[in-house]
């Protein structure tokens, strides 16, 4: 006896198991009165500019110079330097002074009045060129000509923008103008330019993606993943600006990723990666319990042998990664990352962290500032960076920090 199969001839009805829903990582909802949100968006202000004024006088430097120089330094230093376009506008200013870094939260803050219900890339081009044109027309002021001393500052000015209105320009034009100009861009190498100003769209969203996303709409400046970065640091103020943790900051990397840089083939999310290796590094230093050979820490050093053998560490590591130029965005994220996690919250051993470990050092500790300062807000800033920071940035630099808080902040 045969047992006979037969298959029914109608076709097997499709089964879809369900993909997860997308969902916002937090919600827009952000419990705070006007005077709480003052007080956080001044706290990231002022704390960007801490960190700026902190790395101003050893921006670029190697730690062995700045040990050398100044020991481990744990405040405000004067900026003993040349002026230049990027750095400090005059030569050897004093402790508080602060560089290209405050000047572009200064300019968003205008950017921000002008177009505070039409924030785009085109808006923000726009901007950026009538800016440069106001600086270059300048220069056709007879006063300003018949003054060698005026006419070296307003070229300083014009220094300072013309390699970001050549781009700007160019995007109002057309696109393969864009393109060549983009790509030139600081010698086409991927710059932290977003990091200049991108952490100030966090100040304006409290939803961590919808900061992310407007920020990665204006980082128009940007190459390669140096996008993603930018607009994670708009992404990490943002939730600053909630009651979390630090890890809870960090951990934006991992869940606000709108444009899928995770799915990418073969490379997944760099961000995410080159995070992970400064974290690794850092907990890595925490499990060292003996000291190493060299284990003298520079003048000023407010820990112990051993704590500076496990700070040691950290920077060795970091120093394995290091890029072909300082100001490259993946170097700047990572130490960033390493900052953060490093500091847990506090900040001035995340300060003291970022600005003794050289490179971009201003650039890093003008973000890091930005996000403690707007998680603890202005009123849980050390007193005595702030007070300081503020009467500088106001009287010698010329940028009222509390009247670009209220304006930012303004509903």
């Amino acid at each position: 006896m045969y047992l006979m199969l037969f298959t029914s001839c109608e076709q097997a009805q499709m089964l879809d198991i369900p993909m997860p829903k997308q969902t916002e990582y937090l919600s827009a909802d952000l419990d705070l009165s006007d005077e709480e949100y003052y007080d956080k968006v001044l706290g990231a202000l002022v704390g960007s500019a801490i960190g700026d004024a902190m790395g101003a006088s050893t921006e670029m430097w190697h730690r062995d110079d700045i040990y050398k120089t100044y020991g481990f330094i744990t405040g405000l230093t004067t900026a003993t330097r040349e002026k230049s376009p990027e750095g400090t506008w005059d030569h050897n200013l004093i402790a508080g002074a602060t560089t290209d870094d405050t000047r572009w939260k200064y300019l968003m803050s205008q950017y921000f009045s002008q177009n505070r219900s039409s924030l785009s890339a085109d808006a923000f081009t726009q901007f950026i060129a009538r800016y440069y044109e106001s600086q270059t027309g300048a220069l056709a002021d007879r006063s300003i000509q018949a003054s060698t001393d005026l006419l070296d500052a307003r070229l300083e000015q014009v220094n300072w923008i013309k390699e970001w209105a050549r781009v700007a320009i160019a995007y109002q034009n057309d696109r393969h103008t864009y393109d060549k100009a983009q790509a030139r861009f600081y010698g086409g190498e991927m710059s932290c330019a977003g990091m200049l100003y991108s952490p100030m769209f966090g100040l304006l969203s409290a939803n961590p993606e919808a900061a992310y996303e407007v920020a990665f709409d204006h980082a128009v400046f940007d190459i390669g993943y140096a996008k993603d970065l930018s607009s994670l640091t708009a992404a990490m103020v943002s939730l600053s600006l909630h009651s979390v943790p630090m890890d809870s900051i960090i951990d934006v990397i991992r869940f606000v990723d709108p444009y899928d840089y995770k799915d990418s083939r073969l490379i997944g999310r760099l961000a995410e990666s080159v995070a992970k290796f400064a974290i690794d590094a850092v907990e890595d230093s925490r499990q060292l319990v003996e000291l190493s050979s060299d284990s003298i820490p520079p003048p000023q050093y407010p820990g112990s042998a051993l704590e500076w053998t496990q700070l040691s560490s950290i920077y060795d590591a970091l120093e394995q990664e290091q890029q072909a130029i300082a100001f490259h965005a993946g170097e700047i994220w990572q130490i960033l990352i390493a900052g953060l996690a490093y500091g847990d919250g506090d900040f001035e051993k995340t300060m003291q962290f970022i600005v003794n470990y050289g490179r971009d050092n201003d650039t890093v500790a003008a973000v890091a500032g930005m996000i403690l300062g707007g998680k603890i807000g202005f009123a849980g800033l050390p007193d005595e960076f702030k007070v300081e920071v503020l009467a500088v940035s106001r009287d010698v630099i010329g940028i009222d920090l509390e009247e670009l808080a209220r304006d930012v902040s303004e509903r």
